[in-house]
């Protein structure tokens, strides 16, 4: 039995979640062999699932996306690290109700990803998501040595409303060692830079930004991407458009453009990453899920990413999760052959949340009887 699901956001991490699992599993067959392998698709919480799966969590000190000093971490193993921007630039670091649209920047994930380098690592997982920036990366990049100036030669400010002012980028002074190093960008999210479908427009309003913060970091972003064309040449122009530009709030640009990185699906890497393969081929049976199983998690998150791992070795997955928005047939096409909600064993929202701990427990214990018994 292997038990690969991930957080239940607001609830339950992915760790506790395979607990969790485990405990309701073991209550019905005692003994029961159950390997725990918490995942994650880039987003917040993929530094814990990779510390879970054995690299070592590394804690340093870095700029939040107010400017402040917060601590952030990564984990390292063997040369390769697991970074997550949301460590240092996530949406968690805001005051409850408060946001930044124009100025909260990725400074702090530029030097996580220093710090990385300052470890050892020759292989960065760059995990974007969950951000509280639309920057395009720019924070990042200059915290690893770009410079981006205004009119008067001043460095412009925080945030992707800062880029307004932009009137040269020079990223000679970037980190040599990021030649060096093998970044991937891991996200579950493939939009480009700008435009409707963009970072400021799908993603922006979520950050609080207005309709009119909205038009403002679109075109400051479309004046960032072309001065980087200016520098660096048609790349830059196509990278606007490639998949994973408009992640976290641009900053898979910065990673695409300025660091080099390559982009792939989050949770194929952590898949990877996390060595599920060799733990997949042990299993009879995979137990994956999520808070909401819903069309976006068809859309690369985490369950979808499992199952189609697990199907493509004809290995039967069963799904737990908070709440259910999908058909069974849609879940069959997944490759998931049934879906248990805490919802269908307590329907009020708040007391779902509040008892999803014992309520995952009793999923997993009608699970075992549905199918180990």
């Amino acid at each position: 039995m292997l038990v690969a699901a991930d957080k239940f956001k607001g609830s339950l991490t992915a760790v506790q979640v395979a607990e969790r699992v485990t405990a309701g599993l073991r209550q019905v067959v005692p003994g029961l062999d159950v390997v725990a392998l918490p995942v994650a698709d880039g987003g917040d919480g993929t530094v814990a699932a990779a510390v879970a799966a054995g690299f070592e969590r590394r804690e340093v000190r870095v700029t939040g996306p107010l400017g402040d000093e917060l601590t952030a971490a990564y984990a390292l193993r063997d040369g390769t690290a697991v970074v997550e921007m949301a460590e240092a630039s996530g949406l968690q670091h805001l005051p409850a109700g408060v946001f930044a649209p124009l100025t909260a920047g990725t400074y702090g994930s530029g030097e996580l990803l220093r710090a990385a380098l300052d470890a050892g690592a020759r292989t960065v997982v760059f995990g974007v998501g969950g951000s509280a920036t639309t920057d395009g990366g720019a924070g990042m990049l200059a915290a690893l040595g770009g410079r981006f100036l205004d009119a008067d030669g001043q460095p412009v400010g925080p945030g992707g409303g800062g880029l307004r002012e932009l009137a040269t980028v020079d990223l000679s002074g970037l980190d040599p060692r990021i030649a060096e190093t093998d970044i991937v960008l891991a996200s579950d999210v493939d939009n480009p830079l700008t435009g409707p479908k963009g970072a400021p427009a799908v993603y922006g309003p979520q950050k609080g930004a207005s309709p009119e913060d909205v038009a403002t970091l679109d075109a400051a972003l479309a004046h960032y991407a072309r001065l980087l064309g200016t520098t660096l040449g048609a790349r830059a122009a196509e990278s606007a458009l490639s998949p994973g530009a408009g992640a976290a709030g641009g900053i898979g640009y910065g990673a695409l453009v300025g660091l080099g990185a390559s982009f792939r699906p989050g949770i194929e890497v952590m898949l990877d990453v996390l060595g599920f393969g060799p733990a997949l081929s042990r299993a009879t049976l995979v137990i994956t899920g999520e808070g909401s199983l819903d069309e976006q998690t068809l859309h690369g998150k985490a369950p979808a990413g499992v199952a189609a791992a697990a199907r493509a070795k004809n290995i039967e997955v069963i799904a737990v999760c908070g709440r259910l928005a999908l058909r069974p047939e849609a879940l069959g096409r997944a490759g998931i052959r049934r879906a248990y909600a805490l919802t269908e064993l307590e329907p009020d929202p708040a007391r779902c949340m509040a008892e999803a701990g014992p309520l995952l427990e009793r999923v997993a214990s009608n699970i075992a009887r549905d199918f180990l018994t």
